[in-house]
């Protein structure tokens, strides 16, 4: 049934000759059915109400019929990451026996073409390349066509990894011990507080100690109808500051509203999830201040992951490095240290937990810099568990759909992390953007990134004189070329741009 339906709607429309149902939904109670297609090409409303008249016949009369396109164009790595999954679901020998470098995709003019390297023993290569083109085209439009290549390797090189260790490894929560305490309105005394950077997880009662640096009060309606008042705090014990809310008891009205900014306080309260984000409440509020001359123990990080496991970085080849990276204007700083330029994609731009609930990664781009020269590739998207605003869709080309498979945070940044490992961070608006998010997200999972960081906004200011010192004018100074606002572009650019800064100083700037 569903090859006829989907037969009818490519034949109601030339822009819809290549498009594949997505997915057929019955909702009985309501009686609708909803059909979900998907289209590489640019339709209109004519195709879509064509569409609809080649549905109708093939749904009862008593129900209603809604359907939905959206255009989607794959790129290489998209296609990539499908011909893994054909394979780890259907030729598991071929799959378990994959290096990097051995699925290569590129696009042509009528769609992809691939090859994937096998060995002599296994399946053969028209076997293999039927099956993952049917794979391909349930997923994606257009025409798929590879070809299977015998791989160089033998038997014996194959070395078959053992199964990862789960490591159980637990973050001790760094405390400081509280100076100056005195009551204002509680009865119990607190001798330690939590860093507030170390205030990820939940718990009913947790005190923490900091500077006010914002205080306002705010009304609220209890269930009664009744309008209270609470306050809207924000405090810095200097290795973060954090939102804090409190709900005002009448009987200490008054001691609280002596509360300004600039004083010390401690705070007891919950910390809890609430639409996705963790809140602290404050239950009760004294005077007490971090120690003088407080210097922030190092936190401590989960190991970094021996195996990667949701996103392995590829090699990286452009013969432009040919020519541009001749030893001799390499500059030694460039090839003493390795360096990972990164760029982000997110659903806004909320990159702090103190102005309310943290945007999020919707995709990561990275490459890696190792002896002067552009050595290897980090790209995936994020799922990120929220739906995706038109906005961000119209402004990053990424929707719903790019994201519905990928791995979320919790999958995607330990190998992150370990790509990392090592480097000094690279990214336009790195400190004041990128590093934030990474930073966050990974510090929930216990891994702590290193802080040394470039960023190239102040070193293009530094060594160019410009008219403005975004991405795309910085890019044009050198006639750097790519696609903007696409991680995995943003970053290539980036990188190319770090290179020829470095060439022009010839020595790194300080890290920040």
């Amino acid at each position: 049934m569903s090859g006829e339906i989907l037969g009818a709607i490519r034949a109601s429309s030339q822009n819809l000759s290549n498009a594949i149902l997505h997915s057929v939904t019955v909702e009985r109670a309501s009686r609708t059915v909803t059909v979900d297609l998907v289209t590489d090409r640019t339709f209109g409303e004519n195709d879509k109400s064509a569409a609809l008249s080649a549905v109708k016949p093939f749904v009862p009369e008593y129900f209603n019929c809604n359907l939905n396109i959206i255009k989607l164009s794959p790129d290489c790595e998209m296609v990539k990451r499908k011909i893994e999954e054909a394979l780890s679901v259907n030729f598991k020998a071929v799959y378990v026996t994959l290096k990097e470098g051995d699925i290569t995709v590129e696009k042509t003019d009528y769609g992809f073409y691939y090859t994937v390297a096998i060995m002599q023993f296994m399946q053969t290569g028209q076997e293999v390349t039927k099956r993952i083109n049917e794979y391909l085209s349930t997923n994606f439009c257009g025409e798929f066509r590879g070809a299977c290549v015998t791989s160089q390797r033998s038997v014996e090189d194959i070395t078959v990894e053992e199964k990862p260790d789960e490591i159980d490894f637990e973050i001790p929560v760094r405390t400081f011990e509280i100076d100056g305490f005195k009551f204002l309105e509680g009865t119990k005394k607190h001798a330690k507080a939590v860093y507030l950077a170390d205030l990820n997880f939940a718990s009913n009662e947790v005190v923490v100690c900091g500077v006010i640096e914002q205080i306002n009060e705010r009304e609220y309606t209890n269930k009664k109808g009744v309008q209270k008042p609470y306050l809207s705090l924000v405090i810095s014990d200097t290795t973060a500051a954090v939102h804090i809310t409190y709900f005002i008891r009448q009987k200490s009205y008054d001691k609280i509203k002596q509360l300004k900014v600039g004083d010390s306080i401690v705070c007891c309260g919950s910390n809890e999830m609430f639409n996705g984000s963790l809140r602290y409440t404050a239950d009760v509020i004294d005077y007490g201040k971090y120690p003088n001359g407080f210097v922030p123990q190092k936190r401590a990080s989960k190991p970094v992951p021996k195996y990667y496991h949701y996103v392995k970085p590829q090699p990286y080849f452009n013969i432009e490095q040919t020519d541009l990276f001749k030893t001799d204007v390499i500059p030694e700083c460039l090839k003493n240290n390795t360096f990972v330029v990164l760029d982000l994609e997110t659903t806004g731009l909320n990159s702090s937990p103190i102005s309310g609930s943290m945007d999020r990664i919707i995709e990561i781009g990275a490459y890696k810099i190792a002896d002067g020269k552009i050595s290897e590739s980090f790209s995936t998207f994020i799922n990120p568990q929220k739906k995706l605003s038109d906005e961000i869709t119209r402004l990053t080309g990424i929707n719903e759909d790019m994201v519905a498979d990928a791995p979320t945070y919790e999958q995607a940044l330990p190998d992150f992390y370990k790509f990392c490992s090592g480097s000094i961070l690279v990214g336009h608006n790195i400190v004041g953007f990128d590093f934030k998010f990474v930073d966050y997200y990974c510090s929930l999972l216990g891994y702590i990134l290193d802080r040394k960081m470039i960023d190239t906004i102040p070193l293009s200011q530094e060594l160019l004189f410009l008219s403005n010192y975004k991405l795309n004018t910085v890019a044009d100074k050198f006639n750097i070329t790519f696609n903007h606002h696409r991680a995995i572009d943003d970053a290539l650019a980036t990188a190319k741009i770090f290179i020829e800064l470095i060439k022009i100083k010839k020595s790194l700037p300080r890290l920040g």
